[in-house]
C-alpha cells in the first residue's frame, strides 16, 4: 500500500503547470473571498444589527451568482468551442483588475466602498461563469484517462491546501489591513497566469457539428438523460444550498464565538484541514468499491458536521464540526467529480461542466444568500441548524430516487458506459 499519493502524474509537465497556477489562483481567492466577508460585516456593523449585516453578507453570494446564471452555458459553449487555455488566461487578467479595484475600495468611504465592493464581487462571477468549464474540460487533456481519479484527486489536494493556506494566511494579514491581503492576492494570480502561458496544451478541436443555442440544449439535454450525473450534481445543489455554512462565519467569529479577523481565518480554513487530509488519502489509495455508498454516507455525516458546529459556544469544538465538515465534503466532491467526468464524452464536457457549475454556483454563491435570508429570519444559529437537518435528510432522499447513483460501484465501469454510450449513434428525430 502507498504512504504517500503517486507523484507520477506531475511527469505531465503540462499538468504541473495547470496545477500549479490552480493552487495559486485558489489561495488568491480564499484569500480575497475571508477579506470581502470581513470587510462587507465590518462595514456594514457601523450602522446596522447583527442580522442586517448577515443579509448583506449574503447578497455578495447573490450578486456572484446571478453572472453565472445568465453566462455560464455560455462559458461552456465557449469551452467546447474557443481554446481553453485562453479563456483561462484572460479571466485571472480580469480578476488581477478586479483585485486592484478591491485595494481601492480600502481606501473609500463606506457608501461609496461597499458599492465598489458588490461590482467586484458581480464580475467575479462572471469570470466564475467561464473558467470552470474550461479547466475542468482541459485538465483531463493532460494526463492518460488511466490516471485521471489520480488527476482529480491531486487537484482536490492542492485546492484543499491552498484554502487550509488562504483563509488562515488573509485572517492574519488583515492585523495590517485589507489592501495588503488583496494585493499579496495580485501578485499570486500574477504568477499563475505566467504558469498558464508555459503551459503546453494539445491542440484544441472545436466542436463544430452543433452551433449557438444548439449546443447548450444538448448539454442540458444529456444531464437530463444520464441519471447519475442528474442526481450528482442535483444533490450538490441541496446540500450546499441550505447547509452552506461558510457565508454566516464573519457574524459567529465576531459576535458569537467571539475571536475576531485571526479567528475567522481558521475558522475558514478548518473545513480545507479536514478535506486535504482525505484528498490525500484519496491521492495515495482512491477508493474502488461502493463510491456511490460512500458519497451518500458522506453527506449524512456533513449534516451532523453542520449540527455541531451551529449549537457550539466553544472555539476549538466549533474548529473540529469544521474539520469533520471538510472531511465528509471532501470525500462526496471526489465521487461526485470522478463520477460526472467520468460519465461525460469528452466532446460534451464543457458543456456539461457549465451545467454542473451552475448548479454548484447555486449551491455555493445563491446557498450564501439563502443564508443571509434564513440567519434575517431565523438568526444565524437557526440557519445553521436547519441546513444540518437538510443535508441529513437530503442524503436519504436521493438515495431513493436516484438508485443508480447508490449502486454506483466501480468508477472504471461508470467510465466504461460512458465511452460505450458515446460511440452509439445518436437517434434520429
Amino acid at each position: 500500500m502507498a504512504l504517500a499519493p503517486s507523484l507520477s502524474v506531475f511527469s505531465h509537465t503540462s499538468y504541473l503547470r495547470f496545477w500549479i497556477a490552480r493552487v495559486l489562483i485558489a489561495g488568491a481567492r480564499q484569500m480575497e473571498a475571508v477579506t470581502i466577508g470581513w470587510q462587507v460585516y465590518d462595514l456594514a456593523r457601523e450602522t446596522r444589527s447583527i442580522e442586517a449585516s448577515a443579509f448583506l453578507l449574503g447578497l455578495v453570494g447573490l450578486v456572484q451568482f446571478l453572472p453565472v446564471l445568465l453566462l455560464s452555458l455560455v462559458g461552456g459553449q465557449a469551452a467546447d468551442r474557443l481554446n481553453r487555455k485562453y479563456i483561462l488566461i484572460t479571466a485571472q487578467l480580469v480578476r488581477i483588475a478586479g483585485t486592484f479595484a478591491l485595494i481601492a475600495s480600502v481606501f473609500l468611504p463606506t457608501p461609496v466602498a461597499l458599492p465598489l465592493i458588490f461590482s467586484v464581487a458581480a464580475m467575479i462571477g462572471a469570470v466564475n461563469a467561464f473558467t470552470p468549464a474550461a479547466a475542468s474540460a482541459l485538465y483531463p487533456t493532460l494526463v492518460p484517462r488511466d490516471i485521471l481519479p489520480s488527476a482529480i484527486a491531486w487537484n482536490s489536494l492542492g485546492y484543499q491546501s491552498a484554502a487550509i493556506i488562504g483563509p488562515a494566511a488573509g485572517g492574519l494579514l488583515l492585523v495590517f489591513g485589507e489592501h495588503v491581503v488583496y494585493s499579496c492576492a495580485a501578485v499570486m494570480l500574477s504568477v499563475a497566469v505566467v504558469s498558464l502561458i508555459l503551459m503546453k496544451t494539445p491542440e484544441h478541436k472545436p466542436n463544430h457539428a452543433a452551433r449557438g443555442w444548439s449546443m447548450v440544449v444538448e448539454g442540458l439535454r444529456y444531464v437530463g438523460s444520464n441519471k447519475i450525473v442528474q442526481g450528482a450534481i442535483s444533490l450538490d445543489l441541496i446540500v450546499v444550498f441550505f447547509a452552506g455554512s461558510v457565508a454566516l462565519l464573519p457574524v459567529f467569529a465576531r459576535d458569537i464565538l467571539h475571536v475576531g479577523e485571526q479567528g475567522l481565518g481558521l475558522l475558514r480554513a478548518a473545513p480545507a484541514v479536514g478535506a486535504a487530509i482525505v484528498a490525500y488519502r484519496l491521492a495515495s489509495r482512491p477508493l474502488s468499491r461502493r463510491v456511490g455508498i460512500w458519497m451518500f454516507a458522506a453527506v449524512a455525516v456533513f449534516g451532523v458536521a453542520i449540527l455541531m458546529f451551529g449549537v457550539s459556544r466553544v472555539f476549538w469544538l466549533s474548529m473540529f464540526a469544521l474539520v469533520i465538515h471538510g472531511a465528509a465534503d471532501m470525500i462526496s466532491v471526489y465521487v461526485r467529480q470522478s463520477l460526472i467526468q467520468l460519465a461525460t464524452p469528452d466532446m460534451m464536457r464543457g458543456r456539461v461542466t457549465s451545467v454542473s457549475f451552475i448548479f454548484i454556483s447555486a449551491s455555493n454563491e445563491l446557498g450564501e444568500f439563502q443564508s443571509g435570508v434564513a440567519a434575517r429570519l431565523l438568526g444565524p444559529v437557526g440557519a445553521v441548524i436547519m441546513g444540518g437537518f437538510v443535508a441529513i435528510g437530503a442524503a436519504g432522499l436521493w438515495m431513493r430516487l436516484f438508485p443508480q447513483l447508490a449502486k454506483a460501484d466501480r468508477f472504471e465501469d461508470v467510465g466504461e458506459q460512458a465511452i460505450e454510450a458515446a460511440a452509439k449513434p445518436s437517434p434520429q428525430r
